[in-house]
């Protein structure tokens, strides 16, 4: 089965249009959210706070004054991801008993993107001493696209049935990494080449915020023309207008939250695993720049591997779970995890071999276990309230983890080094992984009234 080829139970063009919908927001996460945009923000932020951009040999040690606290230019981008998503918290439950409830999924996910494109297309104006608007334009676009990823993710269980959606999962995430791939070796020409091109580092990087920002919004037409809505089925029947049966049905759910305990233990699970990939994903161009010294070329070719590995791996991972089952691929993508981690903090600085050696590793694992994790998932969520569980889901979802870039950001702080702070993230796959260990798949299926797959 190639994979151009969609399976056989899946619809042809859902097929592409969900797979492309991970190719579009790829864009942003990659080029802004894990390469380009934390360490250009610090920068930006150390030149307002200390009149220069700070360096491995001497850092800026005077914090920004927000509010009447002192933040520290090196974890402002942190603290903005986790502003982003503790604001999520309280939206992203309400986007998914929304998206529960509404015939038009796909222009509500639609939506969502383009505002965010919106915003990554504006990062272009963050220059000088803005880094207020960079802090606000990165908030928002976190929060549009976890809003987006909720009713996409939800979207899978509508267009594959269960036995297919390991792969069809898998392959999205493909697509994604090999679209982000495109769209950064095109940015790391023209950071490269900026000189050549008449222009500043600074320039090209902004222009590169823009291009991500134009790659999302273009590209997230395709799914809006393939997918197809659905009707709402099996919601809670709750009175009045669409916000007050979405909170209606998110109170339901809270309140019958025992009923389903296999389901919150996968979810708090991989809230804690999934927090500490989010984070290795946005802080590894800062602690590449910042902690070892290297160069942004440097930095975008070793993220450049990373998502060409990660592609194959997304599509190895989901061979394995056809053969030893999702839960254990996951649990031994952990495992690895960990190991990595543990790798980066021994790292020496300005080597580039052992670090490209990491960037191969974390492709490797990548994907797959992200991608496996929704799919597994998507079989333990009872019918009527996909889209508001996978709004819970979306809290620990890529580029809006709290904990970890929370975590990150303090040990820096305190420490006034990242390489404590890298180590600490270990912490979150092994609680991930004892957790993981508990959840009863089969169990947890059945409680939902799901059908069973083959293999889980």
């Amino acid at each position: 089965m190639g994979l151009l080829t969609a399976p056989a139970a899946v619809d042809k063009r859902e097929y592409w249009g969900f797979s492309l919908y991970d190719w579009a927001n790829s864009g942003y996460v990659t080029t802004v959210g894990t390469v380009l945009f934390a360490p250009y923000l610090t920068s930006v932020a150390e030149t307002a706070a200390c009149g220069r951009v700070g360096t491995t040999e001497d850092p800026c040690h005077t914090n920004l004054q927000i509010l009447g606290l002192g933040i520290s230019p090196g974890s402002l981008a942190f603290y903005a991801v986790t502003l982003a998503t503790l604001i999520s918290a309280l939206f992203l439950p309400v986007v998914g008993a929304i998206a529960d409830r509404s015939a038009n999924k796909k222009l509500l996910m639609c939506s969502f993107a383009w505002v965010g494109a919106l915003s990554a297309c504006s990062m272009v104006f963050v220059e000088g001493g803005r880094w207020a608007l960079g802090t606000l334009l990165l908030v928002i676009a976190n929060i549009c696209l976890g809003s987006s990823l909720v009713v996409y993710d939800s979207i899978l269980i509508d267009i594959a049935p269960p036995d297919e959606r390991d792969e069809v999962s898998s392959r999205a995430w493909a697509f994604g990494y090999l679209g982000g791939f495109i769209l950064l070796a095109i940015n790391l020409g023209v950071v490269t080449a900026h000189d050549a091109l008449g222009m500043s580092q600074g320039t090209a990087v902004r222009l590169s915020l823009l291009s991500a920002g134009l790659w999302w919004g273009l590209f997230t037409i395709i799914p809006y023309l393939k997918l197809r809505n659905r009707p709402p089925a099996s919601v809670v029947p709750v009175g009045g207008n669409l916000i007050r049966q979405s909170f209606g049905q998110l109170f339901a759910t809270l309140k019958h939250v025992r009923t389903y305990p296999m389901t919150l233990l996968f979810l708090v699970a991989y809230l804690f695993f999934n927090d500490g990939i989010q984070t290795v994903i946005s802080v590894s161009s800062t602690y590449g720049e910042k902690q070892l010294g290297f160069e942004t070329q440097v930095l975008i070719m070793t993220i450049l591997l990373v998502q060409f590995v990660a592609f194959f791996g997304a599509l190895a991972f989901g061979r394995f779970a056809r053969r030893y089952g999702s839960q254990r691929t996951i649990m031994g993508g952990l495992v690895i995890w960990m190991l990595i981690v543990i790798a980066g903090f021994m790292l020496p600085a300005e080597q580039i071999a052992p670090f490209l050696a990491m960037g191969l590793a974390i492709g490797i694992v990548l994907g797959g276990t992200q991608a496996l994790s929704r799919s597994a998932f998507s079989q333990l969520i009872p019918k009527g309230r996909e889209a508001e569980y996978f709004s819970l889901y979306q809290a620990g979802e890529r580029g809006t983890s709290w904990l970890g870039t929370l975590v990150f950001g303090l040990v820096h702080q305190l420490t006034g080094s990242y390489r404590p702070a890298i180590v600490a993230l270990g912490l979150f796959f092994l609680i991930g992984l004892v957790l993981l260990s508990r959840v009863d798949m089969r169990r947890g299926i059945t409680e939902a009234g799901n059908t069973q797959p083959t293999l889980v």
